[in-house]
């Protein structure tokens, strides 16, 4: 049985550069991943990585500002000043902290927060769904650089009928006026003779500005409506339109895996 004051957990004793810091399954418990014991048995289990490798000893003692801790693969937020939320934006709100126009902006949702967020990417003032806001500098970068490949998905409603083969272009490849553009994937979920609309869903990893509504425009089925469903691994789910709520620790740690799996030009 292990113990809480260090006393008789340590086997062989902790490796020299694992001599200082705090113990890992104490960290384990105030990061909330489970309770200390819990996380006693998830080491011994050969489950917990620490800097990409396996630890087992329950002895092992980290540096929670500097190590980086993934149970089953999945990475851990260590540090409590790291706040990280989704916004379901509505449309007429700028994504933006100061709008110079005086325009409705992300203030209204961040200011009951003590800790300085700001917004991963951008969503135009027409565009609603779902929005990151977050205070991490490295994990906003990689989610919002295309070079990461991290995708969006998003739910256009535009006039006229959308036929296969427009549905096959989009996913071919357009030409824009500032290059060439291709979804990851596209499909139609609805489309209405009598309504003379249809429903567009697209996924693509490109952060160029209003990039979904001037393809659409491009095949001739310019938007009415579209919103932002999914981000990466986040779904928006049930969040209603202006709901805030931070993360939970599932969400965040697929994540910061995706960070941490991304670490070139941070």
């Amino acid at each position: 049985m292990t113990s809480d004051n260090g006393a008789g957990d340590h086997g062989e004793g902790p490796s020299p550069a694992s001599a200082e810091g705090e113990r890992l399954q104490k960290i384990m418990a105030a990061a909330g991943v489970a309770s200390r014991r819990v996380s006693e048995q998830l080491i011994a289990a050969g489950r917990v990585e620490v800097n990409g490798e396996v630890v087992t000893e329950l002895g092992r003692r980290i540096d929670p500002v500097n190590d980086l801790v993934a149970v089953d693969g999945t990475a851990v937020q260590l540090d409590p000043s790291r706040r990280y939320l989704m916004l379901n934006k509505p449309v007429g709100v700028v994504s933006s902290l100061r709008d110079e126009h005086g325009r409705p902006d992300l203030t209204q949702f961040t200011a009951g927060y003590e800790e300085r967020l700001f917004n991963v990417g951008r969503l135009d003032a027409e565009t609603s769904g779902l929005l990151i806001l977050t205070n991490d500098g490295a994990l906003a970068h990689v989610l919002a650089h295309p070079s990461f490949g991290v995708t969006k998905t998003y739910i256009a409603k535009v006039t006229g009928v959308v036929t296969p083969q427009v549905i096959a272009s989009l996913t071919r490849g357009i030409d824009l006026e500032d290059g060439p553009i291709a979804a990851d994937k596209a499909r139609l979920l609805e489309r209405s003779t009598a309504g003379n609309f249809s429903l567009v869903e697209l996924t693509l990893h490109s952060g160029r500005n209003r990039i979904v509504r001037r393809m659409l425009d491009a095949v001739g089925h310019p938007v009415v409506e579209l919103v932002r469903r999914q981000f990466g691994p986040l779904h928006l789910g049930t969040l209603r339109v202006g709901q805030v709520r931070d993360l939970t620790k599932v969400e965040l740690g697929q994540l910061l895996t995706i960070s941490r799996e991304n670490p070139a030009e941070r």
